[in-house]
């Protein structure tokens, strides 16, 4: 039977490397590999955090009074403080290189992949990586251009709040979350997964996975976690169609780092005080706009997902392409 995707050459070689497990084991070591790497990244948050406690005069004076629920309370507000601060985001979005360690050490040492099956394909890399920069800008501008014509955000303009050192920080930092969560998402467990199953399948269960991982972001609801999964399948498309990792992987980050820096909007729920414009959203259209989620979270961008999907779904494998080239090169 035909598959209904055909896989890349870099998902071939990682089902080469071992055999794939059951659909519930693939999902619970996923977990457990997401989980390993979330706890690192606490560690080293918790550096900064508890440094702030004990800076504070507050927190302090409640544990010398022995008074628990001031402390408590100071320790809260504290928390709070620290992590709507831009340096403290920062350093939270960059210590995702350390997910990435993590999925490189076990899919090399545990599953015996090479590093290229995660999509880092040596071939095209700033071509790559360049038109997924291009297309992540044109895709999010698209949506924010639709919420303006629609009614549902207004643009106000140059920011307040704009400073150029840490907006070039938060670009930085957002190239490695997004490139983080493409190797977590794409590059290991979608390729992992469709060692033994389909590769649609496998864009199906990645896209599901990847949207739960998001449901204790602020605003959740109905349509963003429908438009997480959509933009699971999109992105595993993407990954499937460009053949590396480098494609979505840009794409991934200027797509978070647009909303939050460049128009300032919510990012999954989450808002970011650095940016160069400011577009507000209009009350009683959180269906056009997303509400407390962001533009993320809004019908506009149901459709350019959608649209984005149809798209790829027309499109070859980029490993497809080459080979008619090469084919027709020696007719």
């Amino acid at each position: 039977m035909k598959e209904l995707i055909k896989r890349p050459q870099i998902m071939e070689e990682a089902a080469q490397s071992k055999k794939g497990m059951i659909w519930i084991l693939e999902i619970l070591v996923f977990l457990l590999v997401a989980y390993i790497g979330q706890v690192l990244q606490g560690l080293v948050l918790v550096v900064p955090q508890t440094k702030a406690l004990y800076s504070s005069p507050a927190y302090q004076a409640a544990i010398q009074s022995g008074d628990v629920t001031a402390a408590m309370e100071a320790s809260v507000q504290i928390s709070q403080q620290l992590t709507q601060s831009d340096w403290f985001m920062i350093l939270n979005l960059f210590s995702n290189i350390l997910m990435i360690g993590v999925v490189f050490i076990f899919c090399r040492f545990i599953q015996k992949r090479k590093l290229r099956t995660l999509g880092f394909v040596n071939k095209d890399v700033f071509k790559s990586y360049g038109i997924g920069m291009i297309l992540g800008f044109v895709f999010f501008a698209a949506c924010v251009g639709l919420g303006i014509l629609t009614g549902g955000l207004t643009m106000n303009g140059l920011s307040d709040n704009f400073t150029a050192n840490i907006w070039v920080l938060y670009l930085l930092g957002f190239m490695v979350q997004g490139m983080a969560e493409e190797v977590l998402c794409r590059g290991y467990f979608m390729s992992s997964f469709a060692r033994r199953y389909p590769v649609w399948v496998a864009v199906g269960i990645n896209a599901l996975v990847f949207a739960c991982m998001h449901l204790a972001n602020p605003g959740i609801g109905v349509l963003p976690i429908i438009n997480l999964f959509l933009f699971g399948v999109f992105a595993s498309l993407y990954y499937v169609r460009g053949g590396n990792i480098w494609g979505i992987g840009a794409f991934h980050t200027v797509w978070n780092f647009a909303q939050g820096n460049v128009f300032g909007v919510r990012v999954s729920g989450l808002s970011v005080t650095n940016s160069l414009l400011s577009v507000t959203a209009t009350e009683g259209k959180s269906l056009i706009n997303g509400g407390s989620f962001g533009v993320e979270g809004s019908l506009i961008c149901t459709l350019v997902y959608v649209a984005g999907i149809v798209w790829l779904l027309t499109r070859k494998n980029k490993d497809e392409v080459e080979e008619s080239k090469k084919i027709a090169a020696q007719a």
